[in-house]
């Protein structure tokens, strides 16, 4: 499904010229140091740890094949700055209609308030939403990311649900 988006694509941002692309497994060292370089996800365990590297590797190889996931990065130059997962959901509410949800989305943090950012969200509501048949774009972010917050309500996304989680046991 989500391989009829039209990637790669040029991105603009106030810093220059870049392209958004599928993300490959050969970008999940950079994907694994933009994770870690957000202090938020560092705090939960994404330190880019050697040990750790083989489970974002298969998650990474697990979304790569799942046609209703995609795993998207920013390049600027030869650098990786920026990335996102997408992931289509047919739904029954809303007279059946298609969301696209988005996770993880960072942006290196020398790099935020660049356009980077701005630049990967406004692709997503204008490109691939339509593109994809969804109604609507969806994503959470963490309560403590005022900042995130504002990021998004700027882009016109509403703060309308409140989310839970429940963390699994792990063995």
């Amino acid at each position: 499904m989500l391989d009829a988006l039209a990637l790669p694509q040029p991105i603009e941002s106030r810093i220059g010229a870049g392209v958004l692309r599928r993300a490959t497994i050969e970008d999940t060292d950079a994907v694994i140091a933009l994770l870690a370089d957000d202090a938020i996800s560092a705090a939960r365990g994404d330190v880019a740890s050697d040990e750790d590297r083989p489970a974002y590797r298969a998650g990474l190889v697990e979304i790569l094949a799942d046609s209703s996931n995609d795993l998207l990065v920013v390049e600027l130059g030869d650098e990786i700055v920026g990335t996102l997962q997408l992931t289509s959901i047919p739904g029954m509410s809303r007279r059946g209609a298609r969301r696209l949800l988005v996770e993880a989305v960072r942006v290196r943090s020398d790099l935020r308030s660049s356009g980077v950012g701005s630049a990967l969200m406004r692709w997503v509501s204008d490109s691939a939403a339509p593109a994809l048949g969804a109604a609507m774009v969806q994503l959470t972010s963490d309560a403590s990311r005022v900042d995130a917050h504002r990021f998004y309500e700027h882009l016109g996304y509403v703060g309308s649900h409140k989310g839970f989680k429940y963390a699994v046991p792990q063995d």
